[in-house]
């Protein structure tokens, strides 16, 4: 059976479940350094609240009738030119910081990624959500 394609209100409530995950995380680094497995999971909350805020945006300008967009930067641009997220280059950042982040690749970037994530993703997510509740509601 097929299933009904999500609206921008869902998605948008479970970007919400998923940064208050994020938030825990970063909180938790804020009092004691995090093991190797915690870190782990930082990023992976991360990135998964990251994509889910990339699905809000791409469900929200579905319903404006807007897009498709070739990929989340586009997506990303076309969201910082609709005053849905405040700093371009700080979301522009994250793509680029998740690109970079690959275990499979040699370079070490995951101290730099999960400064981040803790002291400047975090911020641009919780704007975005502000910015997506007074939007959605």
């Amino acid at each position: 059976m097929k299933s009904l394609p999500q609206s921008c209100t869902q998605c948008f409530e479970e970007f919400k479940t998923s940064l208050e995950d994020l938030r825990v995380f970063t909180q938790s680094s804020k009092s004691h350094p995090l093991s190797d497995a915690q870190t782990r999971e930082l990023i992976i909350n991360f990135e998964v609240a990251h994509e889910l805020a990339l699905k809000v945006i791409t469900k929200y300008f579905e319903k404006e009738k807007k897009g498709p967009f070739s990929g989340s930067r586009d997506a990303t641009v076309e969201a910082f030119h609709a005053d849905l997220i405040d700093d371009g280059k700080g979301w522009l950042d994250m793509i680029i910081d998740r690109i970079q982040y690959n275990p499979v690749y040699p370079i070490n970037t995951q101290k730099e990624f999960i400064n981040n994530i803790i002291n400047k993703y975090i911020r641009l997510l919780n704007r975005f959500e502000d910015k997506m509740e007074k939007e959605l509601y």
